[in-house]
């Protein structure tokens, strides 16, 4: 079929083919909607304005703008006519252009334009949120709603950079803990490393009136000797990190030995084999789990005395018992807010802890069943709810920091018809005040810091690491109302009212140590530049009174001493630097001095020839002062 001079002009030249080009194979109908487009993409070809649409794989909704700008208009017949020959002229090598404009189309270029159009999205709507904005605070002034497409692109330019910051900030310092996020490290090079723990008014105003004897806690722990520190462990009260901190994180001549594996460690003291601290993790549950005030007082001399088989004294000895452990054995402890050491022994039971290795032993005897019923009948109480752990009348969870640090003795153990409920309330909880009062020390679970250096100051032994506050714990976890929040305070009021008195106890210790130190280290202070001043002075009058002399050739004496004079001047400088240099607690005393002075007569006078260096000397020492 020819075609007409007019479609033949509009077509141009026919197309030959390239050279070594393969021969064609396929039929051509195979690939006419391909050959039709590259034929519409040819400039100034009738066959433009009839395309099919876009490549296979990509939709007609997406990017469907035609190839060229203005195709030719031409009639529908005469693309009709022209479409049958076109197809044939077309050679391979179009045909490879074709698979490079399917290239066009693949995934990759998909996934960039649809993020560009989302940033575009993206920083159309910050410009009219940022636009908003502005024009509320500045009014007329904004002008972001008219931000060009540069101002656009800025915008996206510094969120893009902002995120990445984010990115690269989380990956750096993942933690809180980071150095970079605290603003104190820019506002104070130094904090305060014993300041309120539990965020709250850091002015304490205290509600008891103790003695200076029982706010000054010094013990003269001698380690060498027969002393003991004895450990007090609560349930559920910080004690096992306590007690490690005592075998591995405390400066000995002698260390504990702990070996991998072992929770126990030998601590000895220095050239002997006995041991100086009775905890868990140096001699184990010696005296049974967790024994109490009543036990320890009862087991522990016995047990360092190697009468581990010995039965317990009775009752009639008690008082001849404590006045001995006063003597030697120094009682610690840890306590707890009530609430949270509640909860968390609840935790600790709903996992399977039920401490039915522990004695109770009191008067000699352990309780009987009837004096101490249990509060489940299987194995354990595992999964057991709130509401049932709190239901229970004989859960020794209730007020177990008073029960363990009162002398049980005093109401008749566990045995509860001895007296009534309410004077048995009131001796249990006064025995447990004057034992805690009385105590070498005890420490509070939310006050790690303070609680490491009341004991430093106490004992005078040094911790390696400081302590750490943990606020997150697994009672923390636990949501409770204020119903059941008051039901726990109901339940455990003892406690509450002992956890009061000793937070008190505490804080008032702490605060008067803190001020003892400072002006102890105020004291030595003044001491020295009294003492630098006496030295002054007396350097000072002996010049004036060797000035006097005005032929120093009268006093032949004086001539050969003149080097002398130099050498006991730079001695003398040296001496009143190390003075400067060294703690204050390392002043000579007067004796000293006056020893010194007769040792060295001839020192003093050689100095009183150095008039002009000793007064530059003492202008310099003013103005440090």
């Amino acid at each position: 079929m020819a075609l007409p001079a007019c479609a033949a002009r509009a077509l141009g030249p026919p197309l030959q083919p390239e050279r070594g080009a393969p021969a064609r194979t396929t039929c051509p109908r195979r690939h006419s909607r391909v050959e039709a487009e590259l034929a519409a993409s040819r400039p100034g070809s009738v066959a433009a304005s009839v395309r099919v649409g876009p490549p296979r794989g990509v939709s007609r909704g997406f990017n469907s703008q035609p190839l060229l700008d203005e195709p030719l208009k031409a009639s529908s017949s005469l693309a009709g006519a022209a479409r049958a020959p076109l197809f044939a002229l077309l050679l391979r090598g179009r045909r490879r252009r074709m698979h490079d404009l399917r290239r066009r189309w693949d995934l990759g270029s998909l996934c960039r334009a649809l993020l560009t159009r989302g940033l575009a999205a993206l920083g159309h709507s910050l410009k009219h949120v940022l636009g908003a904005i502005f024009s509320k605070i500045f009014g007329p002034l904004a002008s972001v709603g008219n931000m060009d497409e540069k101002s656009n692109k800025l915008l996206l330019a510094l969120v893009m950079l902002f995120l990445f910051a984010v990115i690269v900030l989380q990956y750096v310092c993942p933690g809180t803990e980071c150095q970079l996020l605290r603003l104190q490290a820019f506002s104070s090079p130094l904090p305060d490393p014993y300041r309120s723990e539990d965020e709250s008014s850091a002015r304490f105003v205290p509600r008891y009136n103790f003695s200076r004897g029982d706010l000054l806690r010094k013990v003269d722990f001698d380690i060498k000797g027969d002393d003991l520190i004895v450990f007090l462990h609560i349930q559920k009260t910080g004690g096992t990190t306590f007690g490690r901190h005592l075998v591995r994180n405390i400066q000995l001549e002698q260390p504990c030995e702990c070996r991998v594996g072992q929770k126990k460690c030998t601590c000895h003291r220095p050239g002997k084999r006995e041991t100086w601290l009775f905890s868990r993790f140096s001699t184990g549950w010696s005296c049974g789990l967790h024994a109490d005030w009543t036990e320890l007082t009862s087991c522990v001399p016995a047990v360092v005395d190697g009468k581990r088989d010995a039965r317990l004294r009775p009752s009639r000895w008690r008082i001849f018992q404590i006045l001995d452990a006063a003597r030697n054995f120094h009682y610690i402890t840890i306590l707890r807010d009530p609430v949270s050491r509640y909860l968390s022994e609840w935790r600790h039971v709903q996992r399977g802890a039920t401490w039915k290795a522990s004695l109770h032993v009191c008067d000699g005897r352990p309780p009987t069943s009837e004096e101490l019923p249990s509060c489940y009948t299987g194995d354990d109480w595992s999964g057991c709810p709130l509401k049932e752990f709190m239901d229970c009348p004989y859960n020794l969870a209730n007020n177990r920091q008073v029960r363990m640090l009162s002398d049980l003795t005093l109401v008749g153990c566990y045995n509860l018809s001895v007296m009534p409920e309410k004077q048995r309330n009131k001796v249990l909880l006064e025995s447990a005040k004057s034992n805690l009062k009385h105590m070498a020390f005890f420490g509070l679970t939310e006050f790690q810091r303070k609680t490491q250096y009341l004991f430093e100051k106490t004992f005078n032994m040094n911790f390696i690491s400081p302590f750490t506050q943990y606020n997150t714990t697994r009672a923390s976890s636990v949501e409770i109302n204020e119903e059941l929040q008051k039901r726990i305070e109901g339940l455990n009021f003892l406690d509450m009212e002992l956890y009061s008195y000793a937070k008190d106890l505490f804080l008032q210790r702490y605060q008067f140590m803190r001020q003892k130190e400072h002006q102890e280290a105020r004291r030595k202070r003044q001491e020295q530049r009294k003492f630098l001043k006496g030295r002054f002075l007396q350097t000072h009058y002996q010049t004036q009174s060797q000035g006097q002399n005005p032929n120093p050739s009268q006093n032949p004496s004086l001539t050969p001493n003149l080097n002398a004079s130099q050498s006991g001047t730079q001695n003398l400088f040296q001496n009143l630097i190390q003075n400067l240099t060294q703690s204050s607690g390392q002043n000579p005393s007067p004796k000293e001095n006056q020893e010194s002075q007769k040792q060295n007569p001839g020192q003093e006078q050689s100095d009183g020839n150095t008039s002009n260096g000793t007064h530059d000397y003492i202008g310099s020492v003013e103005k440090w002062r």
